[in-house]
């Protein structure tokens, strides 16, 4: 009797352990970021909220709704420009009543606002450290606060803060390696809506004689190269590996540019090889050639290695671009292996500044 009395202790004893274990993991920030990844994918939302980067600040209302798997979008700018921003499924149109025109794109994998935080584990790709920080309130919710802390300086960091109820990002910060804000998205309002009429994603800009572009439809056509001409990154900051990769045929170059992306599963950085004039026996590029831009949290540069102009652009701090652009060269792994064909290249338009590649 003991003995079972002895059984049923321990196995009580096991059994809240193991409760114990399943609730920290319940509450761990990793758990946080998966309820927010959830939160982004499947609900719909509308809210205001400020976009400061660059020294620069923006207030956009926008509206988010899911249907059937199908995603749309409207972002509207508040500060006098009139400009919005709609998406529907892969299609983005810009309506820019500032400069009488309407640029539509199309992309695979179009997002605008919040898209680029679906990271599903960022802990356990081996360059980021999870923390979670004091609670609080923010836009009139209950937060998790949650530091997405990278392990050197190639990367910058994060701070979310993740609504308890909801799981909806509040208030995201981008961090550089010091601590500084580079850039800054807080919710002034949000709400969470069952259903959006699509009376609430159409464009109030009246259109009528505006100039349209057209980018990723029928202006861009995918090629093929030979694999002895492939270009590639030789060496690159730890942690990014090549994701994608396309060539394609654009108006305005004068032939082919490949687009490459590297990533770390969170930050990203796109290249683009194009021809240039130049010599086309020169070798890599000098220190002297890799200035960096800086617009907002955005870093481009732009250099010419054999002939060819390459421009690496990305979220993350100046050195890493340098660092990937600095490295490109033709070489002879063959293309597209093992990787996801893009599709035509478009740039992302959007409310952040300097984030589409260059030279479209």
């Amino acid at each position: 009797m003991a003995r079972t009395e002895g059984h049923c202790l321990w196995l009580a004893g096991l059994l809240a352990a193991a409760a114990a274990a399943a609730a920290a993991a319940a509450e761990s920030p990793q758990s946080f970021i998966a309820q927010m990844d959830e939160a982004l994918r499947n609900r719909n939302y509308q809210g205001v909220f400020v976009h400061e980067h660059g020294g620069q600040s923006e207030t956009l209302r926008i509206t988010h709704r899911v249907d059937g798997g199908q995603v749309s979008e409207r972002i509207v700018s508040l500060d006098g420009s009139g400009r919005e921003y709609i998406r529907r499924g892969s299609q983005i149109t810009s309506y820019l009543p500032d400069q009488n025109l309407v640029v539509v794109d199309t992309t695979p994998d179009a997002g605008l606002l919040l898209s680029e935080l679906r990271v599903p584990d960022l802990e356990n790709s081996g360059q980021y450290r999870l923390r979670e920080l004091a609670r609080t309130r923010t836009s009139g919710r209950q937060a998790r606060v949650i530091a997405v802390e990278p392990l050197d300086a190639m990367r910058y960091g994060y701070r979310l803060w993740i609504d308890e109820a909801s799981g909806m990002p509040l208030k995201t910060q981008l961090l550089s390696a010091s601590g500084e804000v580079v850039e800054q998205l807080i919710f002034t309002d949000l709400r969470l809506p069952v259903r959006i009429p699509d009376s609430e994603l159409q464009p109030a800009v009246d259109a009528q004689g505006y100039r349209w572009l057209r980018h990723g439809v029928a202006a861009s056509t995918a090629v093929g190269i030979p694999a002895d001409s492939a270009w590639v990154a030789a060496q690159l900051p730890p942690g990014f590996r090549l994701t994608a990769r396309s060539v394609q045929v654009l108006p305005g170059t004068s032939g082919p540019v490949t687009h490459l992306v590297y990533s770390d599963g969170l930050a990203s950085v796109s290249v683009f090889v194009e021809s240039a004039i130049g010599d086309p026996a020169s070798g890599g590029a000098s220190d002297a050639a890799l200035a960096v831009t800086l617009i907002g949290s955005t870093s481009a540069v732009s250099t010419t290695v054999q002939g060819h102009r390459v421009t690496a652009i990305g979220e993350v701090p100046p050195e890493t671009v340098r660092a990937i652009a600095g490295s490109v060269r033709a070489g002879a792994e063959p293309v597209g292996r093992g990787l996801p064909d893009m599709g035509p290249i478009a740039p992302r338009p959007g409310p952040a500044a300097g984030r589409n590649p260059p030279r479209q």
